[in-house]
């Protein structure tokens, strides 16, 4: 552990509207996927902490779930673990998309800002997709809505200004010690990460309707010689789902496993055995039980 008044170590959570990149952005700043990532909205359900340590300090990011209405017990769940994360930090890292348009859920989340006294640094992702020129008047309009500590343009994609982005967020942090050992780079079991991966590639490869009604629950996790043999199980809420998710002739299932696997070798630095199975567990979204099963605290809705 380093030990010295120089030695900056804090906790900075990720904030936003579903969609704007925020597991994207906390891969990029520790240079490893750990948060799954697709173009869907609330892909990430669960709090994701990860590590950065660097010689200035280091820093513990909290991904969370997108703020957002919600609509079943899952939902309430997110949100919920989203808006305490933010009294729970030592620097908000709020994300948002390259616009002078400030909408309704873009509001919503300012006056919750307003309500903390944690510093928030403004994070406008996704410059990439819009011309340079343009940022200086999305700067501007939010400008105008909060103070905000810092307001940093980055593209997490193309790993554009990341750099600035942690030399900021350092500015806010206390000094202290780590709180993590040096090659630490998050808190999440591999059984977790491992069903999180399966669920990217659910997210990926199905049609728009299905993905939200999906969960991924690993059944066992071997190691046996220079092979781990993983049995995991994709969990839909409806028969309909099922044949879906299984495909004609199991093609899809085989292709959720087969985009799986090489990720899975890459995090476990061996070969990997992937068996999938598909059960059906109706409206689980909406079940306190099936929501422990999965990894989900219901009580942390209604706290």
């Amino acid at each position: 552990m380093k030990e010295n008044t120089t030695f900056k170590s804090g906790f900075v959570t990720l904030i936003g509207r579903p969609n704007v990149g925020k597991s994207t952005l906390m891969n990029r700043l520790i240079g490893q996927k750990i948060a799954i990532t697709s173009n869907k909205p609330q892909t990430t359900r669960n709090r994701i902490q990860t590590v950065l340590t660097t010689e200035e300090g280091q820093i513990v990011f909290l991904d969370t779930p997108g703020i957002h209405r919600a609509k079943n017990k899952l939902g309430d769940y997110m949100v919920n673990v989203a808006r305490r994360t933010m009294e729970e930090v030592d620097v908000i890292l709020w994300l948002v998309e390259p616009s002078d348009y400030i909408g309704a859920g873009e509001k919503h989340i300012i006056e919750q800002l307003k309500k903390t006294r944690t510093p928030v640094i403004l994070v406008i992702n996704k410059t990439d997709t819009v011309k340079r020129e343009a940022v200086f008047s999305f700067i501007d309009t939010y400008r105008k809505e909060m103070e905000f500590q810092e307001i940093v343009p980055v593209s997490a994609l193309k790993g554009e200004n990341t750099e600035e982005l942690v030399k900021c967020i350092f500015k806010y942090l206390p000094y202290g010690q780590a709180f993590y050992e040096e090659d630490t780079l998050t808190d999440q079991p591999m059984r977790q990460i491992v069903a999180e991966l399966v669920r990217e590639k659910a997210l990926r490869l199905l049609e728009d309707e299905i993905p939200h009604g999906i969960a991924v629950c690993i059944e066992s996790m071997q190691e046996k010689g220079k092979i781990c043999h993983i049995e995991a199980t994709i969990i839909c809420e409806r028969e309909s789902h099922k044949g879906i998710v299984i495909g004609k002739g199991g093609q899809m299932l085989k292709k959720i496993g087969s985009t799986a696997r090489p990720e899975m070798e890459k995090l476990l630095e061996m070969q990997v055995n992937l068996k999938l199975w598909v059960k059906v567990k109706k409206d689980w979204r909406d079940s306190d039980y099936l929501l422990r099963n999965f990894g989900y605290n219901p009580k942390e809705i209604s706290e």
